[in-house]
């Protein structure tokens, strides 16, 4: 090009400019073109070495996929961001027909494979799994992944979580990382898999480790969902907004833009949430999420003709059971017992299915809320054994609130809401609950209060019961738990959940007689390890004051500048 610069043509150009000399001996002619010749051959060497390390590079990132659906497709899946559906359905097209006539393309194989994962995560089809699952095994077979097969491990990872299957996930993830630790696609996923599993140290350290290989939108976005997660909001709302306006194509941008309402409604700003979930839908229409979390805006905002319309298109285009679990509690609370009833029978039609991917911590809070509390403990626990992570181990101990074990519950919301925990309404709501039924009204006036302040409208069904407990708590007695005349305030009744069918109502201990000074001192028993759930003993531990359990979290570092 004109304006390059050309070391053999400016040394050309200033030789031709250079003013007369005089004739120079025979020597001196001999030294200047031995001088020319050096030049041209140190610069014809830089040039040549130049090109030859190139050639690597050029064959290692392939011709650049062609303009179009497939092309953007292939680049979404190879970089992990989300892609139309519209663009997946083509390359899966592509695929198919491209391995009809070349089946031993390994390659080919895992690209089709993590294609069919990506789209059957986003339609909740999950019979393209199994479809996922032979295309990958098939790329496998062809190269195993020890060789370097690194796409189809990384396939199987995001397989695995799509299923729900977080240890195999990891397994996969690890595998791929040890093959190729530099490749900062490989960890999203690796770092989701670690949350979920409760590993949080792995987590934080895999999420390091992805900044340092590479900085890009998804990156950033990846980076916003861990601060949510350990509560940094100021954080997490600069990621995810500088992601929004870096993503590349509708798709990515619509899911940005997405996750910036999602924060927005976990600060219960429920106008702003709605504002972002519809700039999500302009640009991109078939963003299911967005509906769904449009339809939560607009029930909390009062507009429920509206919302129940959101609620539908949601379901028609992503039947997920948390959706339709949210959209018979809409209809419960305007009356519409019925229609809330059909939502529910859906549900339940799902409980029966315990085949890979079926979401068993959605169903589980179904079960404890609408259900079977006891069905509920039994499906929780065998998930939190399998995955430990803070929201199921939340719900298990809101399942064993209802089926009637608050002190086990306790132990549960405790470790859920530990240090560096996410500011959840529900994590709230489910604490100040367990703490009222066990007698421990300072602290659930503290939590049930908290759940209202971080989100007013956090939940159709749980919200209005969070207000009407403050209510009957009252206000705090004057002078402390023990007023100026001595006496303990008599604390308002309770509406404990109901017994287990065939399972007699526990039996409260008689309150022992006579002044507060003749009364016996309790013992304090020793507080159960966090390591397992406490027993059967039939002492109430008094539980530590909530502000001592948590910490303030360590700062994080700038995850970019909040436009």
């Amino acid at each position: 090009m004109e304006n390059e610069q050309d070391p053999l043509r400016n040394l050309a150009a200033l030789d031709a400019h250079e003013p007369p000399a005089p004739a120079r001996p025979a020597a001196a002619d001999s030294a200047r073109t031995l001088r020319r010749t050096m030049v041209t051959a140190v610069v014809g060497s830089v040039v040549l070495s130049c090109g030859v390390f190139a050639l690597p590079l050029l064959a290692d990132q392939g011709t650049p996929p062609a303009p179009g659906p497939v092309g953007r497709a292939q680049e979404a899946v190879a970089v992990g961001a989300p892609a139309s559906l519209t663009d997946l359905g083509a390359l899966i097209a592509d695929r198919e027909a491209h391995l009809a006539k070349h089946p031993g393309d390994e390659e080919s194989w895992a690209v089709l494979g993590s294609a069919y994962v990506e789209h059957g995560r986003r339609t909740a089809d999950r019979a393209l799994y199994a479809q996922a699952e032979q295309a990958l095994k098939r790329s496998l077979a062809a190269v195993p992944g020890d060789e370097g097969n690194v796409g189809a491990l990384a396939g199987m990872s995001a397989l695995s979580s799509a299923r729900h299957d977080y240890r195999a996930a990891k397994k996969w993830g690890e595998l791929a990382v040890k093959q190729q630790p530099k490749r900062w696609t490989l960890y999203p996923v690796l770092i989701d898999t670690y949350d979920r599993l409760g590993d949080y140290k792995a987590a934080d350290k895999s999420l390091e480790k992805l900044q340092e290989l590479h900085w890009n939108a998804a990156v950033l976005a990846r980076s916003a969902r861990t601060y949510v997660d350990r509560g940094w909001r100021e954080n997490a709302a600069a990621a995810i907004v500088d992601a929004a306006a870096l993503a590349k194509t509708p798709a990515e941008q619509a899911a940005y833009q997405h996750s910036v309402g999602e924060l927005a409604w976990e600060r219960g700003e429920a106008a702003e949430s709605l504002r972002w979930f519809e700039a999500a839908l302009r640009t991109d229409p078939e963003h299911a999420p967005s509906l769904a979390g449009k339809a939560r805006s607009l029930a909390a905002l009062d507009r429920t003709p509206d919302a129940l319309t959101a609620y539908q298109a949601a379901l028609r285009k992503l039947p997920l059971p948390q959706y339709a679990t949210e959209l018979g509690e809409l209809y419960e609370s305007v009356g519409l017992q019925a229609a809330a009833n059909a939502q529910y029978d859906a549900v339940r039609r799902q409980l029966r299915d315990r085949g890979p991917g079926v979401d068993q911590l959605a169903l589980g809070l179904f079960e404890a809320d609408h259900g079977d509390a006891d069905a509920a403990v039994a499906r929780l626990t065998a998930e939190w054994k399998r995955h430990p992570g803070r929201q199921v181990t939340d719900a298990l101990g809101w399942a064993h609130f209802r089926a009637g074990n608050s002190k086990k519950a306790l132990w549960y919301a405790k470790r859920a809401m530990d240090k560096d925990a996410p500011r959840s309404a529900l994590f709230a709501y489910h604490r100040g609950q367990i703490e009222r039924s066990l007698e421990e009204y300072g602290a659930a006036r503290r939590f049930l209060t908290e759940a209202l302040k971080i989100n007013p409208r956090f939940s159709q069904l749980h919200a209005p019961a969070a207000e009407e407990a403050l209510a009957a708590l009252g206000e705090p007695p004057p002078g402390g738990p023990v007023n100026v005349t001595g006496e303990k305030p008599q604390p308002p009744a309770l509406d404990r959940p109901a017994a287990p069918a065939g399972q007699a109502k526990p039996q409260q201990p008689a309150k022992p007689q006579g002044t507060p000074q003749q009364q016996p001192k309790p013992q304090t028993p020793t507080a159960a390890p966090k390591s397992s759930p406490p027993g059967g003993s039939s002492s109430r531990p008094k539980p530590a004051s909530p502000a001592s359990k948590q910490p303030a979290a360590p700062k994080p570092k700038p995850a970019g500048t909040a436009r």
